[in-house]
């Protein structure tokens, strides 16, 4: 069995905020292992975005316990446990490609950046544009630069907040194609949020369904599916009934906020 990447037993998080508490996460329980592919699903308010802040030390947690890599989300940070891919790709528009890439690296003072650039570009299909400037670039390009930087330390984790989101479905089918190359080159444990029920299915090991008000998990799916699946396995039966469970697992969270 794979060791325990993040492991949430009981996460809770309460905003207080002036008229009353709102409460975000209720007794989240979830284990991501090594190597998995993780999606967060669910509406908006639903939390999937402040789990993924909490697992990122964004956010602290107001009961309950976290560990990332065994650690502390805090510790994890210092360590450098972690990559983080925002929505927007947050590029530096005065910086080249390969500048932005390197900032990471920059600030920890490491060594071999060039080296690590090249080889991170490579991996997200950007090689021979590293003078460009992100104005020269797609919204997708620009996106690949965002996972080539959260990829510069090569840390085992990479967390992901609905980073195809704002882009078109034929630009975001060909990210999803080649974020799951790229998850089987690397082995990386990804956890990724989104709103897409085709995206999680076609992306994931597991599909972390949640419901809104409070915030909490009302289902976890294991998928099973093949590594090596192209887009054209989003029309098999297998890949419906996965997509089918999920709908209904959104369908079922919503009714609490009748």
């Amino acid at each position: 069995m794979a060791a325990a990447v993040i492991e949430a037993k009981d996460l809770s998080l309460t905003f207080q905020t002036a008229d009353s508490p709102v409460y975000a996460l209720s007794k989240v329980n979830l284990t991501v292992a090594d190597g998995d592919f993780v999606s967060f699903i669910g509406p908006s308010g639903c939390g999937k975005t402040t789990l993924l802040r909490v697992i990122a030390d964004l956010e602290q947690a107001t009961s309950g316990s976290l560990t990332v890599n065994g650690l502390t989300p805090h510790a994890a940070r210092l360590a450098r446990a972690y990559g983080y891919v925002f929505q927007a790709p947050g590029l530096f528009p005065w910086r080249t490609v390969e500048k932005n890439v390197a900032l990471p690296l920059e600030i920890m003072g490491i060594e071999g950046a060039a080296e690590r650039v090249k080889r991170n570009l490579d991996l997200v299909n950007l090689g021979g544009f590293e003078k460009k400037f992100p104005w020269q670039l797609s919204g997708g390009m620009q996106q690949r630069v965002s996972i080539a930087r959260a990829l510069a330390f090569d840390p085992k984790l990479l967390l992901m907040d609905e980073p195809f989101g704002a882009l078109d479905e034929i630009v975001r089918d060909k990210l999803n194609q080649q974020l799951l190359d790229l998850w089987a080159r690397t082995l990386k444990t990804v956890v990724f949020v989104t709103h897409s029920i085709p995206e999680a299915v076609f992306l994931s090991t597991k599909i972390v369904v949640m419901s809104p008000r409070p915030g909490r998990i009302i289902d976890v799916i294991e998928t099973n599916l093949p590594r090596d699946r192209t887009l054209d396995f989003r029309e098999a039966p297998e890949f419906l009934k996965l997509a089918h469970r999920v709908r209904e697992g959104l369908k079922a969270g919503h009714s609490y906020e009748d």
